[in-house]
């Protein structure tokens, strides 16, 4: 009877060692956690619910003058990217963390331009812009530039070859 051979545990490569062999090899498509796109779908709620609180304090005035005072604009600035970070903390590497964007920004369209009753609930100035522009921008920078998003591809297997002008 033979002993068996200590040296191959914990390697990867070795006979006698199941590190690094994937459990199932069905090869079919990876699921989702429930639990991830549920939070996406609440994350997505809460982004219309958001766009409906920011659009009723658009039309907030100050009292003695009467100047327009968009806070609520820069609640958007602050919260979407916020929606959109954590909806890719969410799902990874995924196109769901525009999921919250992407509904704020029909939210604000849709109910901000037309309504039942003829316009819409936005005002028809300067600040439906801002709003529209303060919820979208910082969120689309946050959403495309988070690190490792779109890894670089490796590079090609072979021999390096060097131009005419390379040492």
């Amino acid at each position: 009877m033979t002993a068996p051979d200590e040296s191959s545990e914990g390697v990867p490569d070795r006979a006698g060692s199941s590190e690094g062999v994937p459990r199932s090899t069905t090869g079919g498509p990876r699921r989702r956690p429930v639990l991830a796109v549920v939070v996406v779908v609440i994350l997505a709620v809460d982004a219309i619910l958001l766009a409906w609180t920011e659009m009723a304090w658009l039309t907030v005035r100050t009292e003695a003058t009467g100047f327009p005072l968009p806070l609520s604009a820069l609640v958007a600035a602050v919260t979407t990217p916020l929606l959109v970070l954590a909806a890719d903390a969410a799902m990874p590497r995924s196109a769901a963390l525009f999921a919250p964007l992407g509904t704020w920004t029909l939210t604000i369209v849709g109910a901000g331009l037309w309504s039942p009753a003829g316009a819409g609930v936005l005002p028809p100035d300067w600040r439906a812009i801002l709003l529209l522009a303060a919820g979208v921008l910082p969120a689309l920078v946050v959403g495309m530039r988070r690190p490792g998003r779109y890894d670089p591809l490796p590079p090609a297997p072979g021999p390096v070859r060097h131009g005419p002008g390379d040492g």
